[in-house]
């Protein structure tokens, strides 16, 4: 029995773990060891500087939700959708019956970005967030 197609697909699935759990848990660990440095600095009684208070804060602040990326999220979703729903028609316009006769799936699939889309805009517009 030859080892070597399931060796291929452990290191096929792995590289992709790595890939997405790697950077993850990289950023945890240098976070983690952020939070230590500043917990034995305050232990010892120094004060901490304004530069690694805003270096502390900036993940934070950038993560948080805006009206222009909502908005932003929003009309990319959208224009997703209108694009699923278009490459639909045209397959239709053919008439080489891709689908078998059967209406469109494309334009069905293409309302979940629409309306994730529409979603975020309408969040956008009603976030008290301007930046």
């Amino acid at each position: 029995m030859e080892l070597t197609p399931i060796f291929i697909v452990f290191i096929v699935f792995g590289s992709i773990v790595a890939v997405i759990v790697g950077p993850s848990y990289l950023k945890s660990r240098e976070r983690t060891e952020m939070q230590l440095t500043v917990r034995h600095a305050v232990d010892k009684g120094q004060t901490l500087p304004p530069e690694l208070i805003d270096a502390m804060t900036k993940d934070v602040q950038k993560s948080l939700p805006s009206r222009t990326k909502d908005i932003r999220k929003g009309v990319l979703s959208l224009a997703s959708g209108v694009g699923i729903g278009a490459f639909g028609l045209v397959s239709d316009l053919g008439g080489n019956g891709w689908n078998g006769g059967v209406a469109n799936p494309l334009l069905g699939l293409a309302c979940i970005p629409v309306a994730i889309g529409i979603a975020f805009i309408i969040l956008g517009f009603f976030n008290p967030n301007k930046a």
